[in-house]
């Protein structure tokens, strides 16, 4: 079986909390070059982009379902976006939740929209990560 339609609001379970902390914020921020007071010092924030390594959590159940038969290999990662309610916090405890919000097939080929819903473990909505994948099936899979 592969990816369709009707897997469009199919939604996996959330990740287990991560801690976000202040070594933590300064590695990503070292790691894109930017020197920010804000990513540093006594109360940093995360840079907007830490959604990355909370959503890809995320995302290995995704590529874990079988029933979808999605070959990490054959993945384009070509979109990405954030919208945060709030920057993290050293102290966060963050959970990740992926639902599929769109597929459309041409060919051998599946353009996957997802989004991952960002929450702190007291219930607080803190954003989304939203990311469109194309996966190109192997021949004689379209």
């Amino acid at each position: 079986m592969s990816i369709s339609s009707h897997d469009v609001g199919r939604t996996y379970p959330t990740t287990d909390p991560y801690l976000v902390t202040a070594e933590k914020i300064r590695e990503l921020a070292t790691a894109l070059g930017d020197n920010a007071p804000a990513y540093r010092g006594d109360d940093p924030i995360a840079p907007p982009t830490f959604a990355i390594v909370l959503a890809s959590r995320a995302w290995e159940a995704l590529f874990d379902d079988e029933q979808l038969d999605l070959r990490l290999e054959h993945m384009i990662h070509t979109d990405q976006s954030f919208h945060w309610i709030r920057p993290l916090h050293e102290g966060d405890e963050v959970t990740a939740a992926l639902t599929i919000t769109s597929v459309r097939t041409r060919g051998n080929t599946d353009i996957i929209g997802i989004n991952v819903s960002l929450d702190h473990v007291d219930g607080e909505h803190l954003g989304n990560a939203t990311s469109t994948l194309w996966h190109t099936r192997p021949e004689g899979n379209a």
